[in-house]
């Protein structure tokens, strides 16, 4: 039973991050039909400034505080003045900025601060007591974080979406954007604040789940496979719902926590095969995801 549960807490602690990671997909896409593949290159170029400021005395939380606005400055900006004039033109070419925000961001990244991985403080320091035991298993304080961490910022994505009008004109255009500009909705404005509310979030994912993911150090190719992981979360969901997100991410996450451990004799860790072989029955059988909508039009 314990053994059971360990891992059991260890997929919920990956699943959260998971789901977090893919929540900035779905903000975007709910707004804009587009997926932001730079959102991770974004989130840990955002990290490496909450790094740098932490080098030179800044308390780890206070350096959340300048690396959410950067992230949500640099998040808007791309969408008001790379995505936006070329969505205009030909889809297609939104994919091509965005792989090419990827290779340019982390390449910026390792010119400025180097290609050697960093270490990153923890936002919950840990020590070898720093845990709960509940039937014989260790639930760490830093994975309660991280659980709390999804809870707070779904609950103000929640709020945000059904108790102010930025979250009204978000549901509307996310609907229809020909129909919510027609009544007066500035629908550039929300896809730019999309963008930038999914980048604000990245960086605080980011921050979370470097120093606790293996090898614990914050390093250029740190946020691909949590990407690979979010995108997963996202489809198996649905793009286009931030419930999906959560029940997507955290069912991926146990479900590999429990494939790892218990599928042993297969040799390793086969989390990436499975991740992919989870999109491609997604999107074989279902391709709304669990949650997402079965009709979405692009406008």
């Amino acid at each position: 039973m314990d053994i059971f549960l360990t891992r059991l807490f260890a997929g919920m602690t990956a699943g959260s991050i998971y789901a977090m990671i893919a929540l900035t997909l779905v903000i975007v896409f709910r707004s804009s039909a587009t997926i932001n593949f730079a959102q991770g290159e974004f989130a840990l170029f955002t990290t490496y400034i909450s790094w740098w400021l932490s080098e030179r005395g800044w308390n780890i939380w206070v350096t959340l505080i300048p690396a959410v606005i950067i992230g949500f400055v640099l998040c808007a900006a791309a969408e008001r003045f790379l995505v936006r004039p070329v969505r205009r033109r030909d889809e297609a070419a939104v994919l091509i900025v965005g792989l090419a925000l990827f290779t340019g961001l982390n390449g910026l990244s390792g010119t400025i601060w180097g290609s050697d991985d960093k270490v990153y403080p923890r936002l919950v320091p840990v020590s070898i007591d720093s845990f709960l035991d509940i039937a014989g298993a260790r639930l760490f304080y830093d994975s309660l974080f991280v659980m709390g961490a999804l809870v707070v910022i779904v609950g103000g994505l929640s709020l945000l979406m059904s108790r102010t009008n930025l979250g009204l004109q978000m549901r509307a255009v996310a609907t229809n954007q020909e129909s919510a500009g027609l009544c007066g909705i500035k629908v550039g404005r929300v896809f730019m604040i999309s963008w930038g509310l999914a980048g604000a979030i990245g960086a605080v994912a980011a921050a979370i789940l470097v120093p606790i993911l293996p090898p614990g150090q914050l390093g250029l190719p740190g946020m691909f496979h949590m990407l690979i992981f979010g995108t997963v979360a996202a489809i198996l969901g649905g793009l286009d719902s931030i419930k999906g997100a959560v029940v997507g991410g955290l069912s991926l996450g146990v479900g590999l926590a429990m494939i790892n451990g218990y599928g042993s004799a297969l040799g390793g860790s086969i989390s990436l095969t499975v991740a992919l072989v989870v999109v491609v029955a997604v999107l074989g059988l279902r391709p709304s995801g669990l949650f997402g909508s079965k009709r979405l039009e692009r406008v």
